[in-house]
C-alpha cells in the first residue's frame, strides 16, 4: 500500500479514537482548558521526541528539512485555524452531541477539506471522488437533521461542522509546508495552540484542573493530536490535501466503534444509514487511481527524499549512498507518464 494511504489512515485511527475519550472529559473541565490540555499534551510529548532525536547520532542528511522563513506564514495560518478555533468548537459541540454522531460528523473535515483543495487552491478532483464526496455530505445532513426535534436548532451539530472547517482551512495551509520536519511542524502546533487555549481558559476565569484530569487530557492529546497530525502531515506531503483528507475520513468510524460500547450509546437507524453513506464515500475515494502523461517545471525545494525517477540530481557533498536522505536539491524538467497523487511534486494543471 502506497505509503501515503498508511499515514493517512493510522492519522486517522489515532484521531477517531481521541473523541470517545475527550468526551470523558467534557463536562469535568471547560472546552477552552479542554482544548488547551490536549495540544499542550501534544505539543511537549513531540518537543520531547525532537530532544532525544536531537541527542541521536547521525549526519544532517539523515534529518528532515527544517522550516524555512517562507514557511512560517503559512504555518501560523494553520495554527490560529486548526489549532486554536477547531478545538474548542469540537469540545463545545462534544458537549451536546452524543460522541459517536459527533465522531461521525468529523467526516465533514475531509469534505470542507477537499473543497476548499479543489476550489481555492485548485487541486485536482475527478467525477469518482466527487461521488464519494456527495456520499458524505448527505450523511452529515442525516446526523444533523437527527437533533433538530431535541433542540431545535442543532447546536451541537453546527458546532463539530465548524470544527470541521477549521481544520480544512488548516489543512490546505499544512499542506504548503508539508515537505518540512513533520514533528516539528506538529510541535509548534501543539505548544502555540496549548498555551493560547490555556491563556485564554485563564482570563476567562475557569480554574485549573486536578492533576488526573490534566494527565489524562495530555495523554490524550498526544496521541489523537500529536501523533495523528505527523502523519497526516506527511500524507500531505505524499497525496495531496483532498486525497488525505478523504482517507482520513475513516476517523470518524473508529471514533463511533469505540464510542458505542465504552459510553454505552444506542445507535439510531440514522446512525447506520449515515454510517453506510460515508462507507460508500470513503470507499470511492480509496478506489480511484489517477494517470495521465504530464509536465514537471524546474523546481527547487528540501525533503527526505530516494534517488527515483523523480529524483536524479548530483550531490555537491561526499554522500555514503543511504537513503532515504535529505538535502537542498534541483529538479530537471521532465515529461512521463505514471499513477500518481497531488503530492509535492505532482500539482500541475489539467
Amino acid at each position: 500500500m502506497h505509503k501515503g494511504v498508511i499515514c493517512a489512515l493510522l492519522a486517522a485511527a489515532l484521531f477517531g479514537a481521541s473523541t470517545p475519550f475527550a468526551k470523558l472529559l467534557v463536562g469535568a473541565v471547560p472546552p477552552f482548558a479542554l482544548a488547551g490540555m490536549l495540544y499542550l499534551g501534544s505539543g511537549l510529548g513531540l518537543l520531547a521526541w525532537l530532544g532525544l532525536r536531537a541527542v541521536r547520532k547521525g549526519n544532517d542528511q539523515d534529518r528532515p528539512a527544517g522550516l524555512a522563513t517562507s514557511d512560517l506564514p503559512w504555518l501560523a495560518g494553520a495554527i490560529l485555524a486548526g489549532g486554536i478555533a477547531g478545538p474548542v468548537l469540537l469540545m463545545a459541540g462534544l458537549a451536546l452531541t452524543p460522541a459517536s454522531s459527533a465522531s461521525l460528523l468529523l467526516n465533514m473535515e475531509g469534505v470542507l477539506t477537499s473543497l476548499l483543495a479543489w476550489f481555492v487552491f485548485k487541486e485536482n478532483f475527478e467525477r469518482r471522488i466527487f461521488i464519494g464526496m456527495l456520499c458524505i455530505v448527505v450523511a452529515g445532513i442525516v446526523l444533523s437533521w437527527e437533533q433538530v426535534p431535541a433542540l431545535g436548532v442543532p447546536v451541537g451539530a453546527l458546532a463539530v461542522l465548524g470544527a470541521c472547517l477549521c481544520w480544512a482551512i488548516d489543512n490546505n495551509l499544512t499542506r504548503k509546508v508539508s515537505a518540512s520536519d513533520a514533528v516539528q511542524i506538529a510541535c509548534a502546533k501543539g505548544l502555540v495552540a496549548g498555551s493560547v487555549n490555556l491563556g485564554i481558559a485563564g482570563v476567562l476565569g475557569f480554574g485549573v484542573p486536578d492533576a488526573k484530569e490534566m494527565l489524562g487530557a495530555a495523554a490524550v492529546g498526544f496521541c489523537g493530536y500529536g501523533l495523528s497530525l505527523v502523519m497526516f502531515v506527511v500524507a500531505l506531503r505524499h497525496l495531496g490535501s483532498a486525497r488525505t483528507g478523504a482517507y482520513f475520513s475513516a476517523a470518524p468510524f473508529v471514533g463511533a466503534a469505540i464510542s458505542l460500547p465504552m459510553l454505552a450509546e444506542m445507535p439510531t437507524p440514522g446512525f447506520w444509514l449515515a454510517a453506510s453513506l460515508m462507507g460508500a464515500g470513503i470507499w470511492l475515494h480509496l478506489t480511484e487511481r489517477h494517470e495521465h502523461e504530464h509536465a514537471h517545471e524546474p523546481l527547487f525545494h528540501a525533503h527526505a527524499h530516494v534517488h527515483d525517477e523523480h529524483h536524479r540530481h548530483e550531490h555537491e557533498f561526499e554522500w555514503d549512498g543511504a537513503e532515504p536522505h535529505t538535502h537542498p536539491h534541483h529538479h530537471a524538467p521532465i515529461r512521463h507518464t505514471h499513477a500518481h497523487y497531488p503530492d509535492i511534486h505532482h500539482r500541475h494543471e489539467h
